[in-house]
Parts: C-alpha cells; structure tokens; sequence
C-alpha cells in the first residue's frame, strides 16, 4: 500500500474527541492541516516579525518549548506533537502562560513541507522520539530517508539539526542515516551528551523524559547535523 503521509493527497482522518476540544485554543493551536495554509508565511502571516523561525517535533510535555521561549523572547517557536491528550493537556497549560511567541500544532511530522516552505526554518529539534522498537514497527520511525530530505528542503542553508534519543537502536539508525546522507554535515556525534559535552548548550535544556534517564544514570546520544543546501 502506498503511504500518502508524504504526498499532497493525503488527509487526516480520525474521531478522536480532543480533536474538537483543541479548538478552544485556536488562537495558538493549529490541527491537523489547518496549519499548511501557512506555508511559507509563518513569520508574515501568524508571527508578524522577521525573526528566526524554530520547529520542535515531537513538544511532548512542553518543557524545551516553554524554557527556550522564556529564555529567547526574540525566535518565533513553533512546536509539534500529534498526541492528541497530551496535545489538549498541553494547550490548557499554555494558555495559563504569559509566553507568547509560540504556535503549537497537533499535526504529523511528516507533513513539514506542507507546513513549512522552502529554506523557511531556521531550526529543528527533535527530541526522545517515539523509538517503535519492535522490529515490525520501526517503518513508523519518523527520521528515515525521505524525511531527510523534506528537513533538507525547509531548513535555510547551513541551518542546524538538533537531535537527542536515549534509545540505543533508533540513535543508531539515525546516526547511520545522517553520515550517510549527502544533505547534512555532522557537526557533533555523541553516545553519551552529557558525560562528554556536559557545557554543550542543548543540555541546560533537559525535557521530562531526559531528566528521568538522567536520574537512572541512563546515557543521552546526541546528533547535530547542518544543512549543505
């Protein structure tokens, strides 16, 4: 069967109730494709300032987005997950919040150039993904060859890739995958972030998930990759 996550026919589908409960703050939150209009106008059309535009796929619980965003009012953040409870859980906690320079969609991260256009980011994360560690599963891993190149394509020249995984196979694959690709230098490679950068500026940052691995003694791989556009 083919997978039409990448092309321009294919459509969400789905009755989840949070779906509908997330309209309440759609003044921030974007679902499903209602972010795509966007393309190519983030900065103009929602944000309106020229300002470094941010992508965090897979947000998760907010923490990198609420700390970065306090720490640098000046970028224009814009967060991903499609869970669609913890996207709802995270919507209430935000509009609590006094930060404002941040969007937030419940969408697939297969979708990024749909949503973003052409050398339209200025960065990427992607943090503790979901690793599908069984062996029938890992085809639903999001950083695989095609997606590569659809970072390649929304990235700006020489923009940067920050990724962090505490799975040992899928920071394999992923290592594998990126010193292979003719898209992206690696600029930083680590099995172990922490105990061998520990001044490296992405650590001041840890996400939920990171700071329990952390407390089980528990390594973090970390990749950054930049652009060759």
């Amino acid at each position: 069967m083919t997978d039409l996550t990448y092309s321009e026919e294919f459509q969400y589908s789905h009755k989840n109730p949070y779906h509908q409960r997330l309209e309440a703050f759609s003044q921030f939150v974007f679902r499903d494709s209602e972010a795509e209009q966007y393309r190519g106008k983030w900065n103009s059309d929602i944000f309106k300032k020229e300002a470094p535009l941010i992508l965090e796929i897979g947000t998760g619980y907010g923490h990198f987005l609420r700390d970065y965003c306090r720490q640098n009012p000046e970028v224009n953040f814009v967060g991903l997950d499609y869970r669609f409870k913890r996207s709802f859980q995270l919507a209430k906690s935000l509009a609590r919040d006094e930060i404002e320079n941040y969007r937030y969609l419940r969408a697939r991260g297969e979708r990024i150039e749909f949503i973003f256009g052409e050398s339209e980011l200025d960065q990427l994360y992607y943090f503790f993904p979901d690793p599908w560690p069984k062996n029938p599963h890992k085809k639903k891993r999001l950083f695989q060859e095609g997606f590569i190149e659809r970072a390649h394509r929304v990235l700006k020249p020489g923009a940067r890739f920050y990724i962090k995984t505490d799975h040992r196979d899928y920071g394999a694959q992923m290592i594998r995958l990126a010193e292979e690709s003719k898209l992206f230098d690696v600029e930083l490679v680590s099995l172990d972030l922490h105990r061998e950068h520990p001044d490296f500026w992405l650590n001041s940052y840890p996400t939920k998930f990171e700071k329990i691995f952390i407390a089980k003694n528990e390594p973090i791989i970390g990749l950054v990759l930049v652009n060759k556009k």
